[in-house]
């Protein structure tokens, strides 16, 4: 099956959510949340990450997430993980109770398209000060695609991880976890990057870009938002609808994409010192916002 075929397939399956211009969305995908060892890239920006995710659940957001957000690559084991980001996996709780969280399946959490594995892992987890099981996201399910199609105007907003246009992490995904395992985690501690991730591997980058531009235009630029290769994309209407929301593991900073008023911006929150030594952290636009209407092609 080619990149193309698996986009499209990735879209006929899509999950599909009705919005409107009341509507508010944050996309953040590659959290790659781990167990706070050294290894751990989400660790740097675990304080950004809740400040922002706090900010929108109390905003009314709701919160999606395009893949790769617990890093089971580097951990085969997710207990680990939910103990050493605790406070967010609560935070993400309560975007779950109230129907306004959609998680998406990337290569890094590929274990996910087990629902058995979901059941077992995510339902519910064991707590350690009362010694029982206590729900956290019951029911939920991972689908590879996510569709928001606007009440009015019909308008699509395709969302996927984007590992689809990458076969060597799309259908050797196992083969590529275990490298990492038994090589590039250990190699990272040391500050070397790992050569399967097109985020460390430009022309690897260059080619899922390349690929997932092609099948955007060859389907009459739908509108498509994609995570992966870690580098933020916003174009210009007129140019390929071909949307990146980068990543919550750059240095000092993570990067996403908000719908808000029927607009899109891509955004960035970080870490900023006042003149008297206070650290903040602040949102920082850095493109748009765009009419989302100004996408839409018939």
């Amino acid at each position: 099956m080619s990149s193309q075929s698996r986009i499209s397939n990735t879209y006929k399956t899509a999950k599909r959510v009705s919005f409107n211009d009341e509507s508010k969305f944050v996309i953040f995908s590659d959290c790659h949340r781990g167990d706070n060892s050294f290894a751990d890239d989400f660790s740097n920006n675990r304080n950004i990450y809740y400040h922002a995710l706090k900010h929108y659940y109390t905003e009314g957001f709701t919160y999606c997430e395009l893949g790769d957000g617990d890093e089971l690559w580097e951990n085969d084991n997710f207990q680990s993980i939910l103990e050493a980001h605790k406070n967010i996996f609560n935070l993400m709780k309560l975007f779950y109770a109230e129907g306004r969280l959609h998680r998406l399946l990337g290569n890094h959490d590929m274990v996910y398209r087990n629902q058995s594995y979901v059941e077992k892992t995510l339902y519910s987890y064991f707590d350690k000060v009362t010694n029982t099981n206590k729900p956290l996201f019951p029911g939920i399910t991972f689908s590879e695609g996510l569709i928001l199609e606007h009440e009015t105007t019909k308008q699509e907003l395709f969302l996927l991880h984007g590992h689809q246009a990458d076969w060597m992490n799309y259908r050797g995904w196992k083969f590529n976890r275990f490298m990492v395992r038994a090589v590039w985690r250990q190699m990272q501690i040391f500050g070397i990057g790992d050569p399967t991730s097109p985020a460390k591997n430009y022309k690897e980058l260059i080619k899922v870009e390349r690929r997932t531009k092609k099948w955007i235009t060859d389907n009459k630029n739908i509108f498509t938002v994609i995570g992966h290769t870690h580098r933020p994309r916003f174009p210009e209407p007129g140019d390929i609808a071909f949307f990146n929301d980068g990543s919550c593991v750059h240095p000092r900073s993570i990067t996403g994409l908000e719908i808000e008023n029927g607009a899109i911006s891509l955004i960035k929150w970080h870490i900023t010192t006042t003149e008297d030594g206070i650290l903040k952290v602040n949102k920082r636009v850095l493109e748009g916002p765009q009419k989302l209407i100004k996408y839409k092609t018939e």
